[in-house]
């Protein structure tokens, strides 16, 4: 069966995930949402959605069950009061990252859709492309030993504009919430939650965050080195490392196309795995698979997932002093 999917929000990341719908099988957009009408009807016509209209005509629709999943791609505080609203009307979710702008806010959707019985998911897209899965196949299968720790960056230049989205803290602004995201989840999912995080970082005039580096450190003596910045474009690498060997994701680690295999002794072994189109297939496949299958949440995104992430995303703004706070939404 079709997947009748919504859209909350018409910019950049609503319209590259919408392009990726298309070479998604049995897909298809079948509501928009904004703030404004007039943006949310040219962006159902760019794409070929039949429905359109405010953010409240959307839940609306998920509601009557005109949509069968609601994909959040608003600011990141926006996304408490659109997730909510949805989880109320009983309409599946998948909710871009960061998850929210606060743990506590994470925390209360997170225990809203287990309440309800609703899917919730969060949008990490690499987390379900075909490189970092085989990632994962390797570490499962000791191909490198006990995993001890792992490094990764995510840099991208950007003229510092107060009025921008990227660095107004009422939006989420920041390289933590934007790019630190990344990181954090790749050595979430590879090593845990931490038991410590130690943050030190550099901030705009407005108090952003422009630059972090992010320890994470566990008792049993496994470590992750992350950082993130707007302020320079960075290789975008990340290494796991491993009692038996390592293996590199091929920049950019976030959208990676092949992996570096070093086996201790043995030959360096380049492995391809391509995604498919710009990646943002497969994490729609798995909400799709999850859908199909009954599930409310996802096996390799779960939910617990998310609220550490964002344990330790709050922990490393708090340690710059920068607070948080959600957005309310008008619906």
């Amino acid at each position: 069966m079709t997947t009748r999917w919504g859209i909350a929000a018409t910019g950049g990341m609503a319209a590259a995930f919408a392009s990726d719908l298309a070479l998604t099988d049995d897909a298809e957009i079948a509501f928009v949402g904004s703030r404004a009408p007039s943006s949310a009807a040219a962006f159902a016509e760019r794409f070929g959605a039949p429905g359109s209209g405010t953010y409240r005509d959307l839940v609306e629709a998920g509601r009557r069950g005109d949509v069968d999943v609601l994909y959040l791609a608003t600011p990141h505080p926006q996304h408490h009061d659109l997730a909510l609203a949805a989880i109320e009307a009983r309409t599946p979710l998948l909710v871009e990252k960061a998850f929210t702008a606060t743990l506590a806010g994470a925390e209360e959707v997170v225990a809203a859709a287990r309440a309800a019985e609703v899917f919730c998911m969060e949008a990490m897209w690499t987390r379900f492309q075909p490189a970092v899965a085989h990632v994962r196949d390797l570490v499962a299968a000791g191909e490198i030993g006990e995993v001890l720790l792992v490094q990764a960056d995510f840099g991208a230049q950007r003229d510092f504009d107060p009025a921008s989205r990227l660095f107004d803290l009422a939006l989420g602004g920041g390289s933590i919430l934007d790019l630190g995201v990344y990181p954090v989840s790749l050595a979430q999912h590879l090593l845990g939650r931490p038991d410590r995080v130690t943050t030190t970082g550099t901030t705009y005039s407005n108090g952003a965050d422009r630059s972090a580096a992010i320890q994470l450190s566990y008792d049993d003596g496994r470590a992750a080195a992350l950082t993130c910045t707007l302020a320079s474009q960075t290789p975008g690498r990340a290494i796991v490392v491993g009692t038996k060997g390592s293996i590199e994701l091929v920049p950019p680690f976030y959208h990676p196309s092949a992996l570096v295999v070093r086996r201790n002794g043995a030959e360096v072994e380049e492995v391809e795995r391509l995604p498919t189109g710009r990646g943002y297939v497969h994490q729609a496949e798995e909400v799709q698979r999850c859908l199909s299958a009954g599930l409310t949440e996802s096996p390799l995104m779960p939910l617990q997932d998310t609220l550490d992430v964002m344990w330790v995303l709050e922990e490393a703004l708090g340690q710059l002093g920068i607070t948080m706070a959600e957005a309310p939404v008008e619906l």
